[in-house]
């Protein structure tokens, strides 16, 4: 019988606060769709202003913030946008900007720390004189942190030098900031200069900041106003959003502080199960709260074999790969939590041997 939970699967997993119910059983609500929800209009004015943008708008998801922010600025059927490889719209959005808005992605290898070559992007532009066959190219899209290369983070210089590029050839620039909160407390920057480059950002709400639903996206006021009649179209209004909205401000207000403590320990993490023989983390790689864990090759177990193990002991994490696994960090873990962990890993690898070994 599993007598500890330590979830570690993502850090969507987290559960409301006491302080958070407490909010949401006390919120102040109207009909948002009709625009009178005070507590949703407070969530919104509260996220312009830390991302130092002009207006914001409360979507249910991250995907469907992507999805609006992109439709808004590729508003002609056959647009073009560019984005990573390895990016969170073009693997794990169900391919909603081609299938619902007629857009089209070209991507560009995601360097391992998450950016792309400056010149591979400028280069995927397409030229206008090509109208009659090409694609017209109209956005940029950049992730920060950038999920699938382990919660890399991008420098301000580096999306600066994006923005510019994007300026210099008439198009937007949207970047998927799910962990946008991560990247600017691990960079040591201001979230809002961050962002300052962007024409659009999408913040989730229910990640690293711990709150139960939605996320937030933020641009000008005349992309907002755009952006919330796509959010009707797509059956994205909602009427007493206050409720969720209010444990989204106690999120913002309590947990973004301690996104510095779930970055040291999932470094604390990492450097232990580099330790372990037959597993190995770029440790160095460890900016943020994600960790990629590989098991060594001509080990005698697999990931799978690896995960069923730790669950018996009520550690969950994610698969990835035959021998890959995901591990995410967020701020109901425990520096307790990380060295039980660790020694269920031990166990576990100790465990496969010994059975391998016989």
């Amino acid at each position: 019988m599993v007598t500890r939970m330590v979830d570690l699967r993502s850090d969507t997993v987290t559960k409301p606060t006491e302080a958070m119910r407490a909010a949401m059983a006390n919120a102040e609500v109207d009909d948002d769709v009709l625009g009178y929800d005070p507590t949703a209009s407070r969530l919104e004015t509260e996220m312009a202003k830390i991302m130092g943008k002009e207006a914001a708008l409360y979507v249910p998801s991250g995907t469907m913030g992507n999805l609006i922010s992109v439709l808004v600025h590729c508003d002609v059927r056959g647009s073009e946008v560019i984005l990573g490889h390895n990016s969170h719209i073009h693997i794990y959005e169900n391919g909603g900007i081609s299938t619902l808005g007629g857009v089209h992605p070209r991507t560009v290898q995601n360097n391992k720390d998450g950016t792309m070559d400056i010149d591979l992007i400028e280069a995927s532009i397409r030229d206008p004189r090509g109208e009659l066959v090409y694609p017209t190219t109209r956005l940029i899209c950049l992730e920060n942190s950038q999920a699938n290369c382990g919660g890399r983070c991008l420098p301000v210089e580096y999306t600066d030098r994006v923005g510019e590029l994007a300026k210099k050839h008439g198009l937007k620039l949207h970047i998927d900031g799910a962990r946008i909160f991560n990247a600017a407390v691990a960079l040591g920057v201001p979230v809002h200069r961050l962002v300052e480059a962007a024409d659009s950002v999408s913040v989730c709400l229910s990640k690293g900041l711990g709150a139960p639903v939605g996320s937030v996206i933020v641009g000008s006021k005349s992309f907002i106003a755009k952006a919330r009649i796509l959010r009707k179209t797509l059956g994205g209004g909602m009427r007493q959003i206050g409720i969720l909205c209010a444990a989204a401000l106690v999120a913002i207000q309590e947990n973004a502080g301690k996104l510095e403590d779930d970055h040291q320990k999932a470094k604390t993490l990492a450097e232990g199960l580099n330790q372990i023989k037959g597993l190995r983390v770029d440790v160095a790689a460890v900016e943020t709260n994600i960790i990629y864990l590989d098991i060594v090759e001509g080990s005698k177990f697999t990931a799978e074999n690896l995960c069923k193990n730790l669950e018996e002991h009520g550690v969950l994490v994610m698969q990835e790969g035959l021998l890959s696994v995901r591990i995410v960090l967020h701020h109901q873990i425990s520096a307790s939590d990380v060295q039980y962990t660790l020694s269920c890993f031990q166990q576990a690898l100790t465990r496969a041997q010994d059975e391998n070994g016989k």
